[in-house]
Order: C-alpha cells, then sequence, then structure tokens
C-alpha cells in the first residue's frame, strides 16, 4: 500500500463522510475526482442528506443589486457568512429572468419576455428544468396583470421531488375579475400540471406575495389583512387558513411579515420602536409563542424602510434599499452585512424572499436566502 492510500484509511469512513459534507458545492465536484472511495462517499443519498441539514445551519443572502442608472441588467452577489461576498449569476439558465420564490436550496424563476414559461433551477450546480407549459388557457388570464398572484416552490429534501404553485384569480375575456381562484399545481414526479378551482376572497400585497413559506407538506402565504395566513396542503389540494397571534395587528406604523424559522412558522411584526417575533412551535394546535422582543432604538433612522428577509435560531437578517443588517439574538448586536454603493439599489420588490438553499448533487436542493435578495443554504438535490 502506497504512502497516500495509509493516510486515507487512518480515518474512518464514516469521519471522511463528514468531513466532505462540510464542503460547498463547487468543491464536491472537485473532490469526487480525487479517489475511488471519495467518489462513492459524496454520491450516495445519506451524503446527500448530511450535506443538506448542515448547509441549512449555513444560510447565505442572494442579493439582486440594481443600477437604477442604467437600462443593464441587475447583478447578483452572494453574502456569506464563510466564504465572505461574491459575484453570483443565473445566467446559466440562458434566458432573462426574474427570481419568484425558493426552497430548500431550489430557486423558481419566471422568464421576462414570455409570460407563462417557468424555470426551476440550483444555482448551487447550475442545473435548471424549464417546466412544460400547462395547457389551460386560463394561465394566462389571471387578474391583474396575467400572472399568477401567488407563485410558491415546494421541495421535499427526503424524496427530492418539488412542486410549483401558480394560483390567481381568473378574468374571463371581456368581463371583470370573478371570485374564482384558480390553482395550477406542478409535480416534478409525472413531469405534469394539474388543476382546481376554489372562491377565494384574501387580497395580497407584493411583499404578502413573495414571501411564502413552505412547511408541513403545505405553503403558506401572508394575507393583506394581516389576520390570518392562507394554507394550500399540496397533499390534498385543498386551502386553508391560520389565524395570526391576537397581538398582530397592521394598525397604522406596523407592519407584518411571514417567515421561516428552524422549521417553524415566524411572523415578525415591526413597528417605530420595536421588533415582535413570534414562532409557531406546535403547528397541529396552532399555537404562536412570542420568543423575542427587539428594540429598534439603534437603527431608528432606517426603521422606516427596513424589513426582515430570513432567520434562523441565532440570527435575523434584514434589508432595506441600501443594506444587509443581521441581528445576533443571543448577543443583541446589530452588523450591517453588505452595502451597495452609488447609484445602485436592491429592489425593495425583491427583497423580502427568503429561502434557504443546500448544496446540490444529482438533484435540485439548495437552500439560500432570496431577497430580490434571496434567503440560500447549499442543497444537493436535482431537477430531473
Amino acid at each position: 500500500m502506497d504512502q497516500s492510500n495509509q493516510r486515507l484509511d487512518f480515518f474512518p469512513d464514516d469521519v471522511i463522510l463528514q468531513i466532505l459534507a462540510r464542503l460547498p458545492v463547487k468543491a464536491l465536484t472537485r473532490i469526487k475526482c480525487v479517489c475511488k472511495l471519495w467518489y462513492q462517499l459524496a454520491s450516495g443519498d445519506y451524503f446527500r442528506h448530511v450535506h443538506n441539514e448542515l448547509s441549512i445551519r449555513n444560510p447565505m443572502v442572494l442579493v439582486e443589486v440594481t443600477d437604477t442608472s442604467s437600462e443593464s441588467r441587475s447583478s447578483l452577489i452572494c453574502v456569506d457568512n464563510l466564504r465572505g461576498v461574491y459575484e453570483f449569476s443565473l445566467d446559466f439558465i440562458k434566458a432573462r429572468v426574474k427570481v419568484r420564490a425558493s426552497c430548500n436550496g431550489l430557486l423558481c424563476c419566471s422568464s421576462i419576455p414570455d409570460k407563462g414559461v417557468y424555470y426551476v433551477c440550483n444555482p448551487m450546480t447550475r442545473e435548471y428544468k424549464m417546466l412544460p407549459r400547462s395547457r389551460e388557457r386560463p394561465v394566462t388570464r389571471f387578474y391583474p396583470d396575467g400572472e399568477a398572484t401567488l407563485v410558491g416552490l415546494a421541495c421535499n429534501l427526503l424524496t427530492h421531488n418539488y412542486n410549483v404553485v401558480l394560483a390567481g384569480y381568473h378574468r374571463p375575456f371581456g368581463h371583470r375579475p370573478e371570485r374564482t381562484f384558480i390553482c395550477l399545481v406542478y409535480d416534478s414526479e409525472s413531469n405534469k400540471w394539474r388543476k382546481f378551482v376554489s372562491l377565494q376572497d384574501d387580497h395580497f400585497t407584493h411583499m404578502n406575495r413573495n414571501q411564502v413559506v413552505f412547511i408541513n407538506g403545505s405553503l403558506h402565504w401572508l394575507t393583506g389583512s394581516c389576520t390570518c395566513l392562507l394554507v394550500l396542503d399540496l397533499e390534498c389540494d385543498m386551502w386553508r387558513r391560520i389565524l395570526l397571534p391576537n397581538e398582530v395587528n397592521c394598525a397604522v406604523g406596523n407592519r407584518v411579515y411571514l417567515l421561516e424559522s428552524e422549521g417553524c412558522l415566524s411572523v415578525i411584526q415591526i413597528s417605530e420602536a420595536w421588533m415582535n417575533i413570534w414562532v409557531m412551535k406546535d403547528y397541529e394546535r396552532e399555537e404562536w409563542h412570542m420568543v423575542d422582543k427587539v428594540s429598534l432604538r439603534c437603527i431608528r433612522g432606517m426603521v422606516p424602510g427596513i424589513f426582515p428577509i430570513s432567520q434562523t435560531g441565532e440570527y435575523v437578517f434584514l434589508a432595506t434599499h441600501k443594506q444587509v443588517l443581521v441581528y445576533q439574538l443571543k448577543n443583541k448586536v446589530w452588523k450591517e452585512m453588505y452595502s451597495v454603493k452609488n447609484s445602485s439599489t436592491l429592489p425593495l420588490c425583491m427583497i423580502s424572499w427568503l429561502m434557504i438553499i443546500s448544496n446540490p448533487l444529482p438533484g435540485l436542493a439548495t437552500p439560500i436566502l432570496l431577497l430580490g435578495l434571496v434567503s440560500c443554504c447549499s442543497s444537493l438535490s436535482s431537477l430531473v
């Protein structure tokens, strides 16, 4: 046995797997070429599971930076606690797209020039899939602008299957919009769309539409009234509602946001002086608990334009149109993670997206932070 093999045999396979699982996705492509053992370890389902679990603990922020002085494409910046700040691009899709939703390392993007064309991609592995067009003509008749009011992405890290949801009010040709709420669901396993229709009265702000959370097999959106969440159960294609904490209200000066926190639903209310954080620790009983009350005195000048984009058990990420901030819950310390310069801005309409993207393998599933701004992790799931 040569000297290099002796070094490899020094560590048990489980230890080597744990070490490799902590590497970024790009490095995994290279390490699989080192030797047959590493290739086998890094290609298994268990390795993918371990890597995804570790990636979720290290969220990144994907920032869309728009230069208001030019009509050029916006650029993407990735803010990573471990690797710093670096440029990021979705040019591998070979089309002009905008990010509409994210979940467990995958992004759902819609084509800018071609309405009704959607892509799902794993930005870490640079894999992407253009979804087949739905045969339903009403998909082009969503009210008010011909696009779905709600776009959701649900990625199951255990099965590596994903769903894309397009939902909105239907406007018959030549008529006023109705209460008819059409929902189209794409299933990656069958590569087909399914459709169901219901009646809804809810409305959604632009921020509400972009803050969608996938938990317990369901997608959740905050309604414009700030009294409840509209929930889509993907197992039975049924809509239902979850009431918000009684203390939450949309009185003048209050703003409410829906996020995910370590596998639980979370609601954050920002007022002039305080940021209150609730978490639904018991999903079956729909019980909310206030977990923190944060003074905003230190960032008083930013409060009118700030909003949360992602959170973990240790941090809350927030953004303005110029900055990305992080609040450390344990130390009660504010820090600036990123700031744009000159005439560039972070589009407020997108900064609300936070997603976790984990490092992906042959499938697509990577935790990422979406902010027009995006919330990310790196996962190992496939799109095919």
